[in-house]
């Protein structure tokens, strides 16, 4: 009868914070290929020809004198 005056969904709980749970582990094979991930990839040719005529778009070009 301590909780008479409380009503079923208002009954005294206790909390737990967030630094006392403990993390669930749902699928250790993805937290270890997680964990090696790659970093960024090299840039393929595409690019690199791209940033070839971007320069060359920058560069004043000057004929030779002759």
């Amino acid at each position: 009868m301590a909780n008479k005056a409380l009503a079923t969904r208002q009954k005294m709980r206790i909390t737990v914070k967030p630094t006392q749970q403990v993390a669930k582990v749902r699928n250790p094979v993805a937290v270890a290929a997680k964990l090696r991930a790659a970093g960024p990839h090299a840039k393929g040719p595409a690019q690199e020809r791209q940033a070839v005529k971007r320069a060359l778009k920058k560069a004043k070009l000057e004929p030779e004198p002759d």
